[in-house]
């Protein structure tokens, strides 16, 4: 094997460019409204939960739906309340499930024995994602019931859950709340996480050790409205991160609708200016791809980039509201009425 300056031949990064993706439909019901969607690490499961307290597991080879293995719909029901869920995710051992609104629930997912962790009956009570940094330390985050952000936190791998004082938090500006719309308004890489806020102010929280102190940056995303702003962020490592959104009552407008920091978040600058596309729910990092290849996808389609953002590729009309890579190639999608697998091709 060839070796240069101490790189093998074979380790160097090969360019490609996407241009089609193949759409498998493997759910599809009409009653089916799903924002949250996360996949098993290491595996090709995946768990997604719905706006009418639905969960759904779906096993499936990534080469092939010749064999899968679907569990849906399982009712999540606390004292008869149906929890609208949009924020959904777990650790090694466990998942949790929050849904919006008040009472704010969360929930440890078990089948047939699903139990409220977390209860906040707070009438502006309204969260919108959530993450795990590791298999003890979690975090949610949601709109102000106060003049900070709602976070809470686990420390004890879900078990018991504690909401941050806004003593230790950025004040919010007016107008500014987050979009419970795809359940990426955190990112995390190690110990570092950016939540993103959105509204008539739109900003970037960061804090640089698994939630214990925070910062807030400004970003150049269009704001000034209660639908504009960020709507999904994604880091492909520390330095590296993007994040997209813009109106979603204007999906076609892509004025200051993608941004782009390569200096952890300190500082965002506009790319793809008035180009498409516009408003998007969901923008991910594909794996393993250098930070030069992305994916937006909202209901007015599924867009690529391989250079970093800075201009996209529509691939195609097909909506959804979220979607989680499997490998630089396959991903599974979700949105409204129908859950798919989107296989993607030079």
């Amino acid at each position: 094997m060839a070796v240069f300056l101490g790189f093998k031949a074979s380790n160097i990064f090969k360019f490609r460019n996407i241009n089609s993706v193949e759409i498998s439909t493997i759910i599809k019901d009409s009653l089916l409204n799903v924002r949250a969607l996360e996949i098993i690490e290491n595996t090709s499961v995946f768990v997604f939960l719905t706006s009418h307290g639905n969960m759904g597991v779906v096993s499936i080879e990534a080469s092939g739906e010749s064999n899968k293995n679907i569990t849906y719909p399982i009712k999540v029901v606390s004292d008869s309340v149906i929890p609208n869920f949009r924020a959904l995710a777990g650790n090694s051992r466990q998942g949790y499930g929050l849904s919006i609104g008040s009472p704010a629930l969360l929930f440890k997912l078990d089948i047939g024995k699903d139990t409220v962790v977390y209860k906040e009956t707070h009438p502006k009570a309204f969260y919108d994602s959530m993450d795990f940094w590791n298999d003890e330390e979690g975090i949610a985050i949601g709109d102000p019931t106060d003049d900070c952000m709602s976070i809470i936190i686990t420390r004890n791998g879900g078990k018991t859950w504690n909401k941050l004082s806004c003593d230790s938090l950025p004040k919010v500006n007016e107008g500014e709340a987050a979009f419970a719309a795809s359940d990426t308004n955190i990112a995390i890489v190690g110990d570092h996480t950016w939540v993103a806020t959105g509204g008539k102010s739109s900003r970037i929280l960061y804090s640089p050790n698994k939630g214990k102190s925070w910062e807030v940056y400004n970003t150049p995303i269009v704001q000034g409205l209660e639908t504009t702003g960020v709507y999904s962020i994604d880091f492909y490592d520390e330095l590296n991160g993007f994040a997209i959104g813009g109106d979603y009552t204007k999906p076609d407008d892509n004025a200051a609708n993608k941004i782009r920091t390569i200096d952890g978040g300190k500082t965002w600058e506009l790319v793809g200016e008035n180009k498409k596309p516009g408003y998007r729910s969901c923008v991910q990092y594909i794996p393993n791809r250098g930070g030069k290849e992305l994916v937006a996808i909202g209901f007015k389609g599924i867009d690529y980039s391989n250079d970093s953002g800075n201009s996209w590729k529509h691939l195609s009309d097909e909506g959804f509201y979220t979607i989680r890579f499997l490998n630089d190639s396959i991903a599974f999608a979700a949105g409204a009425g129908k859950i798919s697998k989107l296989t993607f091709r030079e």
